[in-house]
């Protein structure tokens, strides 16, 4: 399905034109901002994928859904926007980032966007999502759209680091068959999670730069400030 060709998400994407499910989900998409309040805005359903080009992808960071509150969701996994409160598993994330590398956080601004212009990939595993309701739109066909966009950076040269946080984001360890790949698992940053063990002390910001100097790229700057 995939070859050396396919040099950008816009040929990733171009290819799936003809994939019935992928016809499928963008249909629901269309039917469900015309008859919901949803979130992010239309426009920024595939943020993640612009702001992050294949040739500078190093990291991939999977979150749940967006976020389902006014003004909070744009595109990017666990990221919101600048002058909009810090959400509490960005939080968490934005402490073990700091216990890890050791540098002061700015906890007042959850824009994530310096992240990828680095190379993160902050994707979650459904784009969308109906105002105050989480997980709404589960079953549309998120999934297998994912799922394709795992299979497809798996065909990519450069090493790449995945950061598996939760239940929901191991499942898509499975489409990861490339041997020029580090793999970190922990449990969700949100508090109910975090609290009960599991992601604090996981140092996978750390653990992600030693990989990724070790095959001789350049690291992630974590710090936002």
């Amino acid at each position: 399905m995939y070859n050396a060709s396919m040099t950008s998400w816009v040929d990733f994407f171009k290819n799936l034109k003809t994939n019935p499910n992928y016809l499928s989900l963008m249909e629901s998409i269309e039917v469900l901002y015309k008859e919901k309040v949803v979130y992010p805005s239309k426009e920024l359903i595939f943020e993640a994928f612009k702001l992050t080009p294949l040739e500078t992808l190093k990291v991939v960071i999977i979150g749940q859904d967006p976020y389902h509150q006014i003004g909070q969701a744009h595109g990017l996994a666990f990221s919101v926007l600048p002058g909009i409160k810090v959400p509490p598993s960005l939080k968490n994330i934005f402490k073990e980032i700091q216990n890890d590398i050791g540098e002061p956080m700015n906890f007042q601004n959850g824009h994530l966007n310096y992240l990828s212009i680095q190379g993160v990939l902050l994707l979650n595993t459904l784009l969308t999502v109906e105002a105050g309701k989480p997980l709404s739109h589960q079953g549309i066909g998120y999934e297998g759209l994912i799922e394709q966009c795992f299979t497809f950076i798996d065909t990519l040269p450069q090493p790449i680091v995945f950061l598996l946080w939760g239940d929901r984001a191991k499942q898509y360890q499975r489409f990861i068959h490339n041997p020029n790949r580090l793999i970190l698992t922990a449990h969700h940053p949100s508090p109910l999670s975090a609290n009960r063990g599991g992601w604090f002390g996981c140092k996978h910001f750390s653990k992600t730069n030693d990989y990724l100097e070790s095959k001789g790229f350049t690291k992630i700057y974590w710090k936002n400030s």
